[in-house]
């Protein structure tokens, strides 16, 4: 597998090659467009100024060739004899179309660099052949020739190609050489966050990343730390969650296999018999109903996209709660006084809302002393609907009021139930006492709905629970 480092440098030499291709075709094609007319003409102009000269003072025309070809051109005469008379380095190439010869001898020019053919990859100023100069007509002595010359690269740029050629080879090389360092600065961070995602798969979260960046690189690796300490603050939940549950269902059974093997014994009364037995019956029911609770808080972790939204009467469903725990609040003799518009209609999810208004109106009974009251209100606010449930109470402390919505969490850690330890009615829970996942399950639902749950309590006066929901 290639590392990251591997595939940078090879993506950055492609990159190199590739820009070095293209830039060499968008020169050459600027060369053939532009530059090479322009010098076609340069070239014509001095062809005809050797012409002239040459013309006008013979005897010195071989000397005047010489020099020039000294000077940086490459210099051919051809007569209709086809003799040839160099000055200078010879061609590469000396093949010329038979009536380019005879057009140039017969009085016309050649523009062999003008006419030379467009090539992606070949470039027409450094081909030293005879097809690629400039031809004039020259008259010598009485004698018609052929007068073909071009630049003689290699004498004019000779030292210049190798400068501009160490120049290039050098800026590859220390630019390579640079994004090597570059490239390793910016893999190392991906390369730590790597090694720090391996961390978190073998379960340790205490990560140590460079954050102070302020670039994308420091954005993740912030980003990342966050993610790492809320896993483990998920991974620490999840503990506890597991701890929590197993000593909930350790205590109903502690409590049930005691009981049983005390019912075991033959000598037991009839009446100790028939009141382990119904302690048993009613473990068993709290343990399911915990299963029950863990079931329900479970399905809600997945039902944000399968919520029943309707429009229902909120009153009527309050109604029907209080219905439903009347024996309770009989029971206790608590007033309950439910203060909502019979107009007052509300959306959402109609079974799961009943369920929060069951959780919190139980624990209102449940905390709520004999002979008190407990007040049930609703109302429509910019947009919301907000429903207070409130009791009179003792009231929670404010040190117990952040934990109240925890799971497993009570509030109130005197009536906490004890560990069953034997077949003794003083092993007994108190039956008032919840698992602890009421008001977490209320809070799931309510968040759900893009709602909010506040509690406020004021010691020896009582609790309002305050359930914001969103209407359209």
């Amino acid at each position: 597998m290639k590392s990251l480092y591997s595939r940078v440098f090879l993506v950055a030499m492609a990159a190199i090659i590739g820009s070095s291709l293209l830039g060499f075709l968008v020169s050459n094609l600027y060369y053939h467009n532009k530059l090479k007319p322009y010098n076609d003409a340069k070239l014509t102009s001095i062809a005809l100024q050797m012409q002239q000269f040459a013309e006008a003072q013979p005897e010195l025309a071989s000397a005047y060739f010489a020099n020039a070809a000294e000077l940086g051109y490459e210099i051919l005469l051809v007569d209709d004899q086809e003799e040839e008379l160099f000055f200078g380095r010879a061609f590469r190439e000396k093949e010329l179309a038979d009536d380019v010869l005879s057009s140039v001898l017969a009085g016309g020019q050649y523009h062999g660099i003008a006419e030379f053919p467009n090539q992606p990859f070949i470039t027409g100023f450094f081909d030293n052949t005879l097809s690629n100069t400039v031809g004039v007509p020259l008259q010598l002595e009485g004698k018609q020739y052929a007068l073909f010359i071009r630049p003689d690269v290699i004498l004019q740029f000779g030292e210049l190609r190798s400068f501009f050629a160490m120049i290039g080879l050098l800026t590859v090389a220390f630019s390579l050489l640079c994004f090597l360092l570059s490239t390793r600065y910016l893999v190392k961070p991906v390369t730590r966050l790597t090694e720090a995602t391996q961390r978190i798969a073998q379960g340790h979260y205490a990560l140590s990343l460079n954050t102070n960046r302020r670039d994308e690189i420091g954005q993740l690796a912030a980003h990342f730390t966050t993610m790492s300490q809320e896993l483990e603050r998920v991974e620490q939940a999840r503990q506890e969650f597991v701890a929590n549950v197993s000593h909930e269902i350790q205590s109903p059974l502690t409590s049930i296999q005691g009981f049983a093997q005390a019912l075991a014994e033959k000598e037991l009364a009839a009446e100790e018999r028939t009141h382990y037995a119904a302690i048993i019956g009613e473990e068993s029911r709290r343990l399911a109903a915990l299963t029950k609770e863990l079931l329900l808080l479970s399905s809600l972790d997945q039902a944000a996209d399968v919520l029943q939204r309707k429009p229902f009467n909120l009153r009527t469903q309050l109604r029907q709660v209080a219905q439903v725990m009347e024996w309770q609040l009989t029971e206790k003799e608590l007033a309950l006084k439910i203060a909502v518009s019979s107009s007052l209609m509300l959306v959402g999810d109609e079974m799961l809302l009943n369920q929060v208004w069951t959780n919190l109106l139980s624990n209102a009974v449940k905390y709520t002393p004999a002979g008190r009251a407990i007040e049930i209100e609703a109302q429509l606010e910019r947009g919301h609907c907000v429903i207070r449930v409130t009791d009179t109470g003792d009231g929670i402390s404010k040190e117990r009021l952040p934990f109240l919505f925890d799971r497993f969490y009570r509030a109130d850690r005197a009536r906490e139930r004890g560990i069953g330890g034997g077949p003794s009615p003083n092993n007994r829970p108190d039956d008032s006492v919840g698992s602890g996942l009421g008001l977490a399950i209320t809070q799931k639902i309510v968040h759900l709905h893009n709602g909010t749950i506040e509690a406020a309590s004021e010691p020896g006066k009582g609790t309002t629970f305050t359930v914001t929901l969103p209407q359209p």
